[in-house]
């Protein structure tokens, strides 16, 4: 077994935090959406304390990807926050101290994984997609949440995974019967909100023909306008093949800890 470990903690409009572990005893924060307890509460579940975090990882500071709350907590455990330098005017703005701030534009080094960077459409400043690539044991990784839209640099990026988590928002029938304001929807549809489920199940397809993935991770999903239900019809009708390999994440609840197999050990089981 590599040692790979990712678990997300929630997902969706009300909060999003993921954690993913980096080497024997760290681990680093994929966003910070959720409240200092709640996201400790959730912690717990896989046994997992603030002190084993060193750094905070930011897609963007949505409200649903960054709790303001969070600032004082993040200066007192002098945690880094890498945040795109798009985005360091504003998380000053949220109240994060510019001491703890590691703007970055294309990558992200750490001893042990390497991490490339996407800039990709989401509202007014867009959001960030990584690939992180564990040096040791080779596995690769790519995160993507919040993007409008598939832009080609994640096709050309997402190459060779093992493990990939991707937004899979809204059904577009229930959107569009939603009664939600039609400002509101066309922001979400528009190309720079968020990606709907056939628009990720057609990622997927692609990055899947070039690569060995051993877990499929869906975020991000619409409490009004998407179901567990209607994602695994499309996958079982579409790629049946892969099915088994999904995780379906929750808002509510955190979701079990993945880990990687070593090949040809054992298959994957559905995780939601």
């Amino acid at each position: 077994m590599s040692n790979f470990a990712f678990c997300v903690l929630g997902s969706g409009s009300s909060g999003n935090c993921s954690l993913l572990k980096i080497d024997a005893t760290r681990w680093i924060m994929i966003d910070a959406g959720f409240s200092m307890r709640q996201t400790k509460e959730r912690m717990r579940t896989h046994n997992i304390v603030m002190d084993d975090v060193s750094d905070l990882l930011l897609t963007h500071l949505d409200r649903d990807h960054f709790n303001p709350a969070w600032c004082r907590t993040l200066r007192s455990r002098n945690m880094r926050v890498h945040v795109h330098a798009r985005h360091v005017d504003r998380a000053v703005r949220c109240g994060l101290d510019r001491s703890i701030l590691r703007p970055f534009e294309t990558s992200i080094r750490f001893e042990s994984v390497h991490i490339d960077t996407i800039h990709m459409a989401h509202d007014e400043l867009g959001t960030v997609g990584f690939i992180f690539h564990h040096v040791d044991c080779g596995t690769r990784f790519g995160f993507a949440t919040d993007l409008g839209q598939v832009p080609p640099t994640l096709l050309d990026a997402f190459t060779s995974l093992d493990v990939l988590a991707i937004e899979s928002n809204y059904d577009p029938g229930m959107q569009q019967s939603s009664g939600r304001p039609e400002f509101l929807q066309e922001r979400i549809m528009g190309g720079s909100g968020h990606l709907s489920n056939i628009e990720s199940l057609a990622a997927v397809r692609q990055i899947s023909e070039t690569s060995t993935l051993q877990h499929i991770v869906l975020l991000h999903l619409s409490r009004q306008c998407n179901s567990p239900a209607l994602i695994q019809d499309l996958y079982e009708t579409n790629l049946a093949h892969l099915y088994s390999f999904l995780t379906i994440t929750n808002q509510d609840r955190c979701s079990r800890l993945l880990r990687l197999e070593k090949q040809g050990s054992q298959e994957p089981t559905l995780l939601f």
